[in-house]
């Protein structure tokens, strides 16, 4: 054990709305996935600081057409949200609700690498945080604006006859009100830590609120107003942790552009039963943190070679999620040959509607990826490559065409406001290049240094790489309400059966 700097972001990837705990000496986090699949990913970490991947919850969540891109349908800006990660007498719960179908799920396992059980809790509880109390009874606590706190029935199904519901909090905030609830009790009190925005301007804010008993007035201020000197946007809505050696820490996320929402590491202490963080409320410059020197077993974000199988329920690293869920009777990894191979089994008229592709998070401050795809299967009409999957995206792509092999960047762009969320110019080409081979290594670079918010494509010829197209500006927009991502994908316009296939996958951080 050793004594080390923390630098925030604390993990540099899209890991928003986080919650934390810790069992025993290890600490587990949970994170919104909302469209992709396997969705709900817990990390863990042994010191707070080094993280790696410890399970997936769920494969499919309801298998609804939106869900799995059926009929011109999905879910982007919806799926799972802000969930709550819980450990009570052996088990882990996780609690989140669904923004498409509008349940309320929990899950529950006592091993996080097996199968989780799934049930329904009667109601739709917005941002809801879970607690067991140690007299036997459970709570929730959920809302936006309106702050309710109810009783569950022992069976975890929906509210208890006659038990407690009531309204807690409530503040008028004509731009953002409270929410993203995480309750606890905590040497006899109860807490609850809030979210909401400043009522003047738009800036997220940290607000924690306390009672002696669940049916006492629950009082408290906001804790945190603090941006890091980045974006103005502030730092907030998390879970808190304490460590073996009793010292105490947030975990919030930072909006940082179009790489998404950071966790962002917050250490505090108690004074008056209300948390005291750094000075005048703002994150010390200098955090410390007593961490274990253990390498990662199972990467946030990371190179493939399509070899071997892993934990992913998919047979894949990890670090692969799809976007929405797959159709595995037209996606197979090859362990031998090694390479992902897709099968263009439906017709689609644009990159956000097409099946299996496989997406990995976007590093903060910059990263690239580089694939070989082979294309020789595609048929006229096919459209295969690697992309910047958001609302406005980008690609590069081989694009077959009477015959012939076309290499393609083509990227959509907002028309103004990035707020609105459909509001965007149609898809346009920018330009395209006559190939003569059927393998070709692509590579597209991402940086989001000093919001920049960008992302260049390229394509190797003659043994090097050239830049083909335009560099391409990326948004954090609230159709898609996640950070960019690169992914593999493939799709067909005019008839179905084409393959295209992809190896040698490297991500240089």
């Amino acid at each position: 054990m050793s004594i080390t700097k923390v630098k925030n972001p604390l993990i540099p990837l899209d890991y928003p709305d986080p919650d934390v705990i810790r069992v025993g000496d290890t600490y587990y986090l949970i994170s919104t996935t909302m469209h992709f699949f396997p969705g709900c990913e817990i990390l863990k970490s042994n010191d707070l600081v080094h993280w790696e991947h410890a399970s997936y919850v769920y494969s499919r969540l309801d298998s609804t057409d939106a869900q799995q891109l059926k009929g011109n349908k999905n879910i982007y800006g919806k799926g799972m949200w802000a969930a709550s990660l819980r450990y009570h007498e052996g088990l882990f719960f996780v609690l989140f609700v669904a923004n498409d179908t509008q349940k309320t799920y929990l899950y529950s396992t006592d091993d996080l690498t097996t199968e989780w059980s799934k049930q329904f809790i009667e109601g739709f509880y917005h941002d809801a945080s879970l607690l067991f109390d140690d007299d036997g009874r459970n709570y929730i606590v959920y809302g936006n604006t309106d702050i309710w706190l109810t009783e569950l029935n022992s069976e975890l199904t929906g509210p208890k006859k006659n038990g407690v519901n009531r309204l807690i909090i409530s503040e008028r905030n004509p731009i953002l009100g409270h929410e993203g609830a995480h309750f606890y009790k905590i040497n006899g009190r109860y807490y609850i830590f809030l979210i909401r925005s400043l009522p003047d301007r738009w800036m997220r804010v940290q607000s924690c609120f306390t009672s002696d008993s669940i049916e006492g007035e629950f009082s408290g201020e906001d804790i945190l107003c603090d941006d890091r000197g980045v974006t103005g946007q502030g730092v907030a809505q998390g879970g808190i942790v304490d460590t073996p050696e009793g010292a105490w820490y947030m975990i919030l996320f930072q909006d940082l552009g179009a790489v998404g929402r950071l966790p962002i590491l917050v250490p505090f202490t108690w004074k008056n039963n209300l948390p005291v963080i750094g000075e005048d409320k703002k994150i010390p410059e200098s955090i410390f943190v007593q961490i274990n020197e253990e390498q990662e077993n199972f990467p946030l974000v990371g190179s493939d070679d399509f070899k071997g199988f892993s934990k992913n329920f998919y047979g894949l690293k990890p670090f692969w999620q799809f976007n929405h869920e797959p159709d595995e009777n037209s996606f197979n990894v090859d362990i031998d040959q090694g390479h992902y191979e897709l099968t263009n089994q439906y017709l689609v008229g644009t990159l956000t509607q097409a099946r299996n592709t496989l997406t990995q998070r976007m590093l903060f401050p910059k990263s690239s990826v580089e694939v070989t795809i082979d294309f020789e299967g595609l048929k006229d009409g096919d459209v295969a490559g690697l992309c910047a999957l958001q609302g406005a995206y980008g690609f590069i792509a081989v694009n077959k065409r009477e015959g012939n092999y076309y290499i393609i960047m083509k990227s959509v762009n907002p028309i103004k406001d990035p707020l609105k969320a459909d509001d965007y110019l149609p898809e346009k080409q920018w330009e395209e290049r006559l190939l003569h081979q059927t393998v070709v290594q692509l590579k597209a670079e991402a940086s989001f240094e000093d919001g920049v918010d960008e992302v260049t494509f390229y394509y190797k010829a003659k043994g090097k790489y050239e830049q083909i197209g335009i560099t391409h500006k990326l948004f954090f927009r609230l159709d898609h309400f996640t950070g960019c991502r690169y992914g593999l994908f493939s799709y067909a316009t005019e008839d179905t059966g084409g393959k295209s296939r992809f190896s040698q996958f490297k991500y240089t951080r």
